[in-house]
């Protein structure tokens, strides 16, 4: 899993079978510390994530268990960030 940000929304009328009603979301992998962490990704979207929110995402066959397996999903959102806590030890990194 990674940390993200959702930095956008993507919208297609044609989409491939077992991707209907799914909102799809650009995701900005970060850091704990907000800073960027890697190119963006697209994510489907199933507990309504906003533009700005920090998020969870689950990539790979991981993300595909939830959908039906016709479904071309590599990753997907599983939670948004209420708030994060990092040890000292792991703030002086």
């Amino acid at each position: 899993m990674i940390l993200g940000k959702v930095i956008g929304s993507i919208w297609a009328t044609q989409k491939e079978e077992g991707m209907n009603q799914l909102k799809l979301l650009i995701i900005e992998p970060i850091t704990w510390r907000g800073d960027s962490a890697g190119a963006p990704i697209i994510a489907a979207d199933r507990i309504g994530a906003g533009r700005g929110e920090r998020v969870i995402v689950s990539r790979g066959s991981p993300a595909r268990t939830i959908f039906p397996k016709s479904a071309p999903i590599d990753a997907v959102v599983v939670g948004i960030v209420d708030s994060l806590e990092v040890g000292v030890d792991d703030a002086e990194e």
